[in-house]
């Protein structure tokens, strides 16, 4: 390993020890390596602005640290045990590359700032994946919405409720997945904040052009106080991967309908091949491995947000305690994002067994439609709640799936979907 950039003469290093508190570090630092590069060459660019480095300087250092980005990405340096972290490894090769001028990289900065605005950048394209796929997610339901409605068993307790529609379905988990876009574009506006310059918590003795950084990062604005800086760390995790799991529990739920409806007692559902597995034992089998395993991911976001959460039982001030949460950030959002990537492309091609859907509706399932009309017409609701439950078995008789979902006119029901409301606040988030 390269000598750690805190290494003071006279203090023996314990191999043992320095192991121990890298740990993976250095490899989990390559998931916002270039991101951690991104935010030196801003850095190098403000220092020049204040005169603490010449301009050539800054930019022998900015072609310096484009080429070690293109190495990284052809496989050229490999960031690995070499270095303590990756914001060590940065450093290492500018000195060799440049000798003093590249020890002056570190000027008025922190690791602390560093991989704050590292992880903040990596956290801002995942936030912007997770509003894409979200949006991708609803217009794929809105997109099937509009195209059929085949009536359909609605459930409460899982026990045959009331005439419901294939529309409805699609328009609820449509307008679900409009709402988780609408939650992380607003977390990625509330962690559009550019910590860099803060340093270890407390600001340094420079006039840094924090304004500059900020604007050459595409940040919204620059986080402010250096000590709130390192407050925030894991806070605005937390808030990321609640955004991702709010998602995710949709989809749990959507992939608990799937795995319920394509079993031989529903037979609702067909799934495109591509997404089941055939069993190692029996030839029969074809799995829903794909919405099992959608179904599973919300347990890596949660448990990502618990161990973080357990992390911040901390004073305020940079900790190293702090330094576990990047495996956990990563693990959650490396786990949530490809189920939800999956998921547009399943809605559009599954298919709806129309027959066994009309075959599950009851008679009894016309009861409400019944005590409904019957208040309607004057009755006092209880006294038609009472009649029609007296007899729900002959509820169904002389009625259609298709006349109650008509007659299903509140807002938002079977007759009034209000498809075009939905796509009109879908459409609103790209603005």
């Amino acid at each position: 390993m390269t000598e750690p950039l805190w290494q003071k003469d006279g203090v023996r290093i314990d191999a043992r020890i320095m192991q121990f508190t890298a740990g993976d570090d250095v490899l989990l630092d390559r998931t916002f390596f270039l991101h951690d590069i991104e935010a030196s060459k801003a850095h190098v660019e403000a220092l020049a602005r204040i005169a603490v480095i010449r301009d050539d300087e800054a930019a022998a250092l900015a072609r310096e640290l484009d080429a070690l980005a293109a190495d990284f990405r052809s496989g050229a340096f490999v960031l690995d045990d070499r270095y303590e972290d990756g914001h060590s490894a940065i450093e290492a090769r500018l000195t060799e590359r440049l000798g003093d001028t590249g020890r002056k990289v570190h000027t008025g900065r922190s690791r602390n700032d560093q991989i704050l605005v590292a992880t903040r950048l990596w956290l801002k394209e995942r936030l912007a994946d997770l509003v894409r796929h979200c949006r991708d997610v609803a217009a794929a339901c809105l997109q099937r919405a509009a195209r059929e409605a085949l009536p359909m068993p609605g459930y409460t307790h899982l026990q045959r409720a009331v005439v419901s529609s294939t529309a409805m379905w699609f328009a609820g988990y449509a307008e679900a997945f409009i709402d988780d876009a609408a939650r992380a574009r607003d977390t990625l506006a509330w962690i559009d904040a550019n910590p860099l310059g803060t340093a270890a918590g407390y600001g340094v003795n420079l006039p840094l052009d924090r304004a500059h950084t900020t604007r050459a990062l595409g940040f919204a604005r620059m986080q402010v106080s250096p000590v709130y800086a390192q407050l925030s760390r894991g806070k605005f995790e937390l808030a990321a991967l609640e955004a991702l799991g709010s998602a995710l529990l949709d989809l749990r739920r959507l992939a608990w309908d799937l795995s319920l409806f394509t079993t031989a007692e529903f037979g609702f559902v067909t799934l495109p091949v591509e997404y089941t597995t055939g069993s190692s034992i029996m030839p029969n089998k074809r799995n829903p491995d794909v919405i099992e395993l959608m179904r599973a991911r919300y347990a890596s976001v949660a448990a990502a947000r618990t161990e973080i959460e357990q992390l911040l039982s901390l004073p305020s001030g940079y900790q190293r305690d702090l330094q576990i949460s990047k495996g956990a950030l990563f693990h959650g959002f490396g786990q949530g994002l490809p189920a939800l990537a999956l998921l547009p492309d399943l809605l559009a091609r599954f298919e709806w067994n129309g027959p066994a859907l009309r075959a599950a509706i009851e008679p009894a399932m016309y009861a409400t439609d019944v005590a409904i009309e019957q208040a309607a017409a004057g009755v006092p609701f209880r006294e038609a709640y009472r009649k029609a439950a007296e007899a729900a078995g002959q509820a169904g008789v002389g009625r259609t799936p298709e006349a109650s979902l008509a007659a299903r006119v509140s807002p938002g029901a079977a007759g009034d979907l209000r498809l075009d409301e939905l796509r009109a606040r879908l459409d609103a988030l790209d603005g």
